[in-house]
């Protein structure tokens, strides 16, 4: 019960987070200003802005979970904070839109203050999920779960095409504004029954 729980968040996170690799492509591409010093940044260099967050903040994600001790949040509250962390993501890019109309290309800060809080929202959830699954199955069924939880990124991945697809039909700050609302709001379901979930987790962190 509590591996489907943590699928559907899994689900949703990655639905969000694979924008990645298509509306926000798109915006780097069609809507940023990527001139520097008169040489245009490529637009495929910003996939490598979360790889060089993962790099310098995943020993700082680490330590301070191991800081926290006793403190240290539970799974569900930790996937909560990832959904949450992700939605003020698209928050800030949504801000940071052009007006429909408007051709004046914005800054990259936007995109990068994104992908940081994308790269946190990631490391609040993604290993601590992997790490989870294991714990949480049955010792027979380790691997047919672990297949469940790269199935929910999978249909994340999926979600994430299909959102992207209404790019050319609506505004980005209205597909980023609803992107937002939706993960977040999983977010605080799960940190609103992250006690029940705790629960049946009976002492697995």
């Amino acid at each position: 019960g509590v591996i489907a729980c943590l699928f559907l968040g899994a689900a949703m996170f990655w639905s969000g987070f694979e924008q990645a690799g298509s509306s926000m492509s798109l915006f780097a591409e069609n809507l940023t200003n990527r001139v520097i010093f008169g040489w245009e940044v490529p637009t495929g260099w910003f996939q490598s802005i979360n790889a060089l967050f993962i790099i310098l903040l995943a020993p700082v994600v680490g330590m301070l979970w191991i800081k926290l001790g006793s403190r240290n949040p539970s799974i569900p509250v930790k996937f909560g904070l990832g959904l949450l962390i992700l939605g003020i993501g698209f928050l800030v890019l949504a801000w940071g839109s052009p007006a429909p109309g408007d051709t004046a290309k914005v800054s990259p800060n936007w995109l990068v203050a994104t992908y940081f809080l994308h790269t946190i929202a990631e490391l609040c959830l993604s290993p601590v999920g992997l790490s989870s699954i294991t714990k949480l199955a049955p010792e027979r069924l380790v691997s047919q779960m672990m297949g469940t939880w790269f199935l929910g990124a999978a249909l994340g991945n999926l979600i994430a095409g299909l959102v992207a697809g209404f790019i050319e039909s609506l505004p980005v700050a209205q597909i980023f504004n609803t992107v937002a609302m939706l993960v977040g709001a999983t977010g605080f379901l799960f940190l609103l029954a992250s006690p029940l979930i705790k629960k049946l987790m009976r002492g697995i962190e």
